[in-house]
């Protein structure tokens, strides 16, 4: 595995360690507080998530990667482990209404969503979205859910089929944490660090997996790479890159390749391996929003409550008067961030009146949402040459969309309609519409297709003309359900590997 491979700060490190070691109720205040630098939030949310406190899964990424964005929220990592370290842990599959544009369906990924999550994990319900969502698990772990949450869940209870009826669906959202299954296996101790980072590692991160392939016999892990360009031969391929650290020029043979970093670095060295200069692609985004919404019924002392700070509920709408695709919901309750933005925005109220802080943070939750990419904005990209320094430049413009502003509107009046039956009342003044990109649900450059021209590749990930080098990642996904991206990337990639001839 090549890797450029850019790891956390040994200091932080090292006080991750010692955290680690220890109940919640025995870390030193002075400890946790660095690993929650950095993270200071606003009315319109975090500008950058961060991971105990660094930076590190984005660093140098546009020197290294020639990025040059216009009005794109959307980056790339070089970290060991890519952006599965800061991730939200969301793991839900496709719905086929979702994917008719794909030359594969879901049930040819059954198999392979099962094989990622046995890897990963899931903590998970079987609830009513599972009708249409399978769990594609035997056993998934059970999490408490927050009070707030429970309030929520049980007024959607109570009215689960006048919310079917109305094209809603709901259920416990489903999260790559590792459960507590008793004492002889310890999981999530609800510490509430999971947005700034676990420190016992129970939020799942490909580097776990890493750790797990090193210990293999035909394995072999090389950090400090950047890879540039891949050729083909008969029967090789040579990758060309430079050492990260050193700038020193590497090459390395292989019978076959595949890429797997992201689609802004995948893209990259397509377009580059390819030669296609100044020919824009289209990276195809899930457009996502922010909407607060205020439960009916105060929850008391949630700053002081043990829980996980991942989403807590999903709310899926699949009604054609909003949308033709599934609106994605991902319901978050009190966490540290969400009481930091609340005393924020009351800057000197909230010291004057801590009342009207504990109202809003018991009442207060926060709506991250998704949409299909055939409602959202794209990303043009394309590949320029520098001729001063015989470099190049990987450009990334965006392409906005006015639908997907009129789409979320109608979620919101649709959420409006229905919040005597969601227990919650929106706050449209509030809705935050994000850059393209922002979501990091984002692939689709070089889409399969089962008879792939130039700039689309194959069901095994081949460019056209290419036969020994496969792209696995989301570049090659044909379009971006609003579902989370991350479990169908890894289910179509294990696809893949197993199909491979």
């Amino acid at each position: 595995m090549l890797d450029a491979g850019i790891r956390l700060e040994p200091e932080r490190a090292r006080v991750v360690r010692a955290l680690s070691q220890a109940a919640p109720d025995q870390w030193p205040p002075r400890d946790v507080q660095r690993l929650k630098e950095g993270m200071d939030p606003t009315a319109a949310g975090i500008p950058q998530k961060r991971i105990f406190g660094s930076n590190y899964p984005y660093r140098d990424a546009v020197e290294h990667l020639g990025l040059v964005s216009e009005g794109v929220g959307l980056e790339a990592s070089l970290a060991l482990g890519g952006f599965s370290t800061v991730w939200g842990g969301s793991m839900l599959p496709c719905l086929a209404a979702d994917v008719t544009d794909w030359p594969i369906t879901v049930p040819q990924l059954a198999e392979h969503y099962q094989a990622v999550l046995e890897l990963t994990g899931l903590s998970a319900e079987r609830d009513a979205i599972s009708e249409l969502w399978p769990l594609y698990l035997d056993a998934p772990g059970h999490l408490e859910a927050s009070r707030q949450a429970q309030a929520m869940q049980k007024v959607m209870d109570r009215h689960r089929e006048r919310l079917r009826q109305a094209g809603i669906h709901h259920g416990r959202a489903r999260v790559a944490i590792k459960a507590a299954r008793g004492p002889s296996e310890p999981g999530c101790v609800y510490c509430g660090m999971c947005m700034y980072g676990c420190p016992y590692g129970y939020i799942y991160s490909s580097e776990n997996s890493l750790s797990r392939l090193k210990q293999a016999g035909d394995f072999r892990y090389q950090p400090d790479v950047i890879v540039r360009t891949v050729q083909e031969s008969a029967d090789r391929v040579k990758i060309c890159g430079y050492h990260r650290v050193t700038r020193e020029p590497l090459e390395f043979e292989a019978e076959r390749v595949y890429l797997a970093g992201g689609v802004i670095p995948t893209t990259g060295i397509l377009l580059r391996s390819l030669e296609a200069y100044d020919r824009p692609v289209q990276i195809k985004d899930s457009h996502y929003f922010l909407l607060p919404v205020a439960l009916f019924k105060r929850i008391p002392n949630v700053r002081h409550e043990p829980l996980h700070a991942l989403s807590q509920l999903y709310v899926e709408i699949r009604d054609p008067k909003v949308s033709p695709h599934t609106v994605h919901l991902q319901v978050y309750s009190y966490s540290d961030l969400i009481g930091r933005t609340i005393s924020g925005t009351l800057g000197p109220l909230a010291k004057w009146l801590p009342f009207l802080a504990r109202e809003l943070e018991g009442r207060l939750l926060l709506i991250q949402g998704y949409l299909h990419s055939a409602e959202s904005s794209q990303i043009r990209a394309t590949l320029r040459r520098n001729p001063a320094d015989r470099n190049d430049t990987l450009s990334l413009q965006a392409e906005a969309s006015p639908l997907a502003r009129a789409v979320v509107h109608r979620v919101v009046r649709k959420l409006l309609g229905q919040s005597h039956r969601l227990g919650v009342v929106p706050l449209p003044m509030l809705l935050q519409m994000n850059k393209p990109g922002r979501s990091f649900h984002a692939g689709g450059s070089f889409p399969m297709r089962a008879n792939p021209n130039a700039f689309e590749t194959d069901l095994c990930g081949r460019p056209a003309g290419l036969r020994r080098v496969h792209a696995v990642d989301a570049t090659i996904l044909p379009s971006i359900p609003a579902t989370t991206i991350t479990l169908t990337v890894m289910a179509n990639a294990h696809r893949i590997g197993c199909e491979t001839p």
